[in-house]
């Protein structure tokens, strides 16, 4: 498998850009700049060395908070920074958005309490549950729902009609911890007693459900398997998307996408983040910050729709 990059894909993404696909630019500072007292910060830890072994020590004059690559880091900028800002406000602590390519960088970062609040994809949860590193906090209901399901996407000039007849083609995965982005369509193959490397004629990663549309859109994929939440808030906001794309499978009903806590976490943190976000519905600001999320509120989860 290959990752998705060069010239082309950057063409690609600049012009999904153009056409509203996500909104706004990346919140954050330019290296030379200071930072003003009480400012909040988008921290990127992309060039940021391994980390040291061992648990990190709690930062107990900030709140950080890993927000999951399910879309890239434009739109997770512009999607969060509401929320963000309102719970640090909440909490009288400068609020930092922490950013990790992949879902697995992340996960490690909650394993290792370098985040004190993870917002994160269904399969990147079940892996950090099992490995018995994070928590299970709230979780999203968004149009009365607390599932949500993979879409196989297509050009919409494709002649492919259902999941089969991308044999041979161009596929687009987002992220080997994604559920709806590689473990479903992963569990399609199986089922046909299939593998990636033979089934399709070429494979590629773009680490982001709204990149993975992106490449569809305009042809450097012939298929991929994207967020269902994610694909239909984007068709609501830009009607080039529908025009240009179209479904044909979906999934079974999952667990919809959680927020999560490390496991080492102290109680009181804990129960003070789950009541902000619980009662988030309830204050102006905090509908307005769930209204950018596309949220209509936080509740409680329901361990049974993760397998547990």
């Amino acid at each position: 498998m290959t990752v998705l990059k060069g010239r082309r894909f950057g063409f690609v993404w600049r012009k999904a850009m153009c056409l509203g696909f996500l909104l706004l630019l990346l919140a954050g500072c330019d290296s030379g700049q200071q930072e003003k007292p009480g400012q909040e910060r988008l921290v990127r830890l992309d060039n940021l060395q391994q980390l040291p072994t061992g648990p990190a020590a709690p930062d107990a004059q900030s709140l950080r908070i890993g927000v999951g690559a399910i879309l890239s880091p434009q739109g997770t900028a512009r999607s969060y920074q509401p929320l963000i800002d309102y719970l640090g406000r909440k909490m009288g602590k400068p609020a930092i958005l922490v950013q990790r390519k992949t879902y697995q960088e992340l996960n490690d970062l909650l394993a290792r309490n370098v985040v004190d609040l993870g917002f994160i994809c269904t399969g990147a949860y079940v892996e950090g549950a099992r490995n018995g590193a994070i928590s299970l906090l709230v979780v999203p209901r968004i149009n009365g729902k607390t599932t949500y399901r993979a879409f196989v996407i297509v050009p919409a000039a494709s002649p492919a009609r259902e999941f089969t007849d991308l044999r041979g083609k161009v596929f687009a995965f987002t992220d080997p911890l994604s559920n709806t982005g590689y473990l479903y369509p992963l569990s399609l193959l199986q089922g046909m007693r299939q593998q990636p490397e033979t089934f399709f004629g070429r494979t590629i990663f773009t680490y982001s459900h709204d990149r993975s549309m992106a490449a569809v859109m305009e042809g450097v994929a012939d298929g991929a398997s994207v967020d269902s939440l994610v694909y239909e808030f984007a068709v609501k906001r830009n009607t080039e998307i529908a025009r240009k794309t179209r479904v044909i499978w979906e999934s079974r009903d999952f667990g919809i996408p959680p927020v999560v806590v490390p496991r080492t976490i102290s109680p009181e943190k804990k129960a003070l983040l789950k009541e902000l976000l619980l009662g988030l519905h309830q204050d102006a600001e905090g509908e307005k910050a769930l209204a950018v999320l596309g949220v209509e509120r936080f509740v409680e989860p329901e361990p049974k729709l993760y397998g547990f």
